[in-house]
């Protein structure tokens, strides 16, 4: 039997199944795929780009050979409403139709592609008519998705009347009234069945939002989140229930009962409407369906709301699965096949909605394709034709020959613009690509402000690693730093440790004024203040000893340029503690050196201490070093806003009223 595709373009992942029509006459499913489009997957701008990529890699990924397709629209994109036409005479019902879809289409019928179904008459002989609509550049570009795939787009479904017929299918003997919620990633689908009768409502709530608020309350990435709540994530049950321990699951449990309540009042407004306006009756059991509906206790959310049974959706239910199809793993995503069943269907039999929403320009289109062999034999005929009376044109070769010299005399103009054109459009092309390198460099301004946080973050943790080692406080700073445009001095004026200069003691806080007009009363307690903090004090100040290789770092010798233009040069002043243990600056330097080398933004194999000595200040008691800092030369939009991988992202602590020397 020939086989045939089933795609549901949803708003968060692609869904792909491989269907072909077995012997008995039903559908059987050969295989099935579920393929995450990300965040760019529901951005327009990206969207058909995303798509395309993703499907062309399943369709390798699979080795699948189908050619013929199916596509469902996600809900997001279409505008459906049930309306009720008067009884009129059936050869009227088309203007009349058209008329209500001027009239409820959001858009100039122009820019769209629309269908309707009549789903039944009233008891009152009102006609309920199902209206859909979609803009026209939207399966436009899915067309254009599937030809360069190498597919023949032959349906263009929407998501509700996909999940309708499905629902049928597998659930025909169910008379009355039960619920579908269809939760999606940005939309969500409800649809009501009861005797033959159905009716739907697209809501503007998808399981994205649990993300999104998840994301801005962590200050995580979309994708991180999105992993987060997907391994982690649950319906808080709310009431007395114990709060978990786990932070990451107290906030995403929390935010997705606000979700789900939100969408509950939805569902219930719904529910009021098709009982009210519908003539429909009260629900008697929920199906849910949509890969946000497996979250732990959703289940049982709606089944406390709304007071009925609830069951996830099975598509499946009356399908043949093919024996090379792991059960285990379809188990776990068969709520989610509702959409590509429904357009599985379409080429089994006649379905009780049948929609196509494929273009006008689109069906020309492939009209042509399938002319095109008949077209292609008119010419070779013609061509045959040419040849067989070619000798009867001989004669006027002379006369070509005469006119094509003439034409290249006039050709010659033409061509010296041509050359003076290229040249202007290369100027051209030269000016955009140096446009998109200033470009370039106002996107980076921001990085270099994320950078110096990090940083930060990298000296108060070795602050912190190197005083419950030593039991001592340690002071810890920048001093200067070089690179790109210059230098960039980080401390106030003066020589450090002088504090008749403006400079004062490294590590202690400046008196009113930067320390002018200070007594040497004055200096001498300042510096008795920060020797006791450091504990200095306790013995007196031992010069340091030499060491095998002190001050060369291991990557000394690696050739890292300062002239690179992600390198920065920087300038580190500490308070002495060799007088509290031997090695002590060496080790804090090294630690420094380890501590910078775990940012993500940097090269850690650039980033080192340089060959020049750790340096004593034996005036102020402190000591200084040297690194260079290399950043990462990748896409400074992956870089900018990451944090250091042992706390990504994280708030600059609360300054500590006992640390006179907080870090910049």
């Amino acid at each position: 039997m020939k086989s045939f595709l089933s795609v549901d373009f949803g708003a968060g992942s692609l869904k792909l199944a491989e269907f072909e029509v077995n012997e008995s006459g039903g559908l059987r499913l050969r295989q099935f795929a579920i393929k995450s489009l990300g965040q760019e997957g529901a951005q327009e701008t990206k969207r058909e780009a995303v798509i395309l990529k993703v499907l062309q890699e399943t369709i390798a990924e699979y080795g699948l050979k189908s050619k013929d397709l199916n596509v469902c629209a996600p809900g997001f994109h279409v505008f459906s409403k049930f309306v009720k036409l008067p009884p009129v005479d059936p050869g009227k019902v088309t203007q009349i139709i058209q008329y209500e879809a001027q009239q409820n289409v959001p858009f100039p019928l122009a820019e769209v592609v629309w269908d309707y179904q009549i789903l039944g008459t009233t008891a009152g002989g009102e006609l309920e008519v199902l209206l859909v609509a979609i803009k026209s550049d939207i399966i436009e570009g899915l067309f254009r998705v599937s030809e360069t795939a190498g597919l023949k787009l032959n349906v263009a479904d929407a998501s509700p009347a996909a999940l309708c017929n499905a629902f049928r299918y597998n659930y025909g003997e169910l008379e009355d009234c039960t619920m579908l919620l269809d939760i999606g990633a940005k939309t969500s689908n409800l649809l009501f069945f009861e005797k033959g009768k159905v009716f739907s409502r697209s809501i503007s709530l998808g399981a994205n939002a649990i993300t999104q608020d998840f994301a801005n309350e962590s200050k995580l990435r979309f994708e991180q989140a999105e992993k987060i709540k997907i391994d982690e994530g649950f319906v808080s049950l709310g009431g007395a229930y114990e709060e978990p321990e786990n932070p990451h699951q107290a906030a995403i449990s929390k935010i997705a009962r606000q979700f789900m309540t939100r969408l509950h009042i939805q569902v219930n407004q719904t529910l009021q409407f098709y009982r009210g306006q519908q003539g429909g009756s009260a629900p008697q059991r929920l199906f849910l369906a949509g890969g946000a509906s497996i979250m732990p206790y959703t289940a049982q959310f709606f089944a406390e709301k709304l007071n009925v049974p609830v069951e996830y959706f099975n598509p499946l239910r009356a399908i043949q699965i093919d024996p090379a199809v792991n059960l285990e793993d379809l188990a776990k995503v068969a709520h989610s096949l509702g959409e590509v069943v429904g357009l599985g269907l379409r080429n089994l039999a006649t379905c009780p909605v049948e929609l196509n929403l494929m273009p006008e320009s689109t069906l020309r289109w492939q009209t042509f394709n399938q002319k095109k062999p008949y077209f292609i034999a008119t010419v070779f005929s013609l061509v045959g034709m040419a040849f067989a009376v070619g000798f009867l044109f001989q004669r006027l070769a002379a006369v070509e020959t005469e006119q094509a010299t003439k034409l290249d005399d006039q050709l010659k103009p033409l061509q010296n613009r041509e050359q003076q054109f290229k040249r202007a459009y290369g100027d051209l092309k030269k000016a955009q690509t140096e446009l998109d390198q200033y470009t370039t460099w106002m996107e980076q301004r921001h990085s270099w402000a994320d950078l110096f946080r990090d940083i930060r973050g990298a000296l108060i943790r070795v602050e912190a690693i190197n005083k419950r080692k030593l039991g001592v406080d340690t002071g810890l700073w920048i001093e200067s730093f070089t690179g790109l445009q210059g230098e960039a001095g980080l401390g106030g004026g003066g020589v450090p440790g002088d504090p008749s200069a403006g400079g004062g003691v490294p590590g202690m806080p400046m008196m009113p004024g930067g320390g002018e007009g200070m007594s040497p009363e004055q200096v001498a307690s300042q510096r008795r203040a920060f020797e006791e903090r450091y504990g200095m004090a306790r013995r007196p100040i031992m010069a340091e000893a030499p060491v095998p290789g002190a001050g060369v770092p291991p990557d000394a010798g690696t050739g890292i340029s300062t002239n690179d233009p992600n390198a920065i040069t920087v300038n580190l002043r500490g308070v002495s503690l060799d007088h509290i243990a031997p090695n002590a600056n060496k080790e804090l330097a090294f630690a420094v050196e380890h501590e910078l080398k775990t940012i993500a933004q940097l090269d850690k194999d650039k980033t080192a201490l340089t060959a020049d000595p750790i340096r004593m200040d034996e005036t102020n008691l402190t000591f200084t070093f040297t690194m260079v800092l290399t950043r990462k030369s990748n896409d400074p939009k992956s870089a900018a806003g990451a944090g250091s991988p042992t706390d990504p992202g994280a708030p600059a602590p609360a300054p500590d009223p006992n640390n006179p020397n907080p870090n910049p």
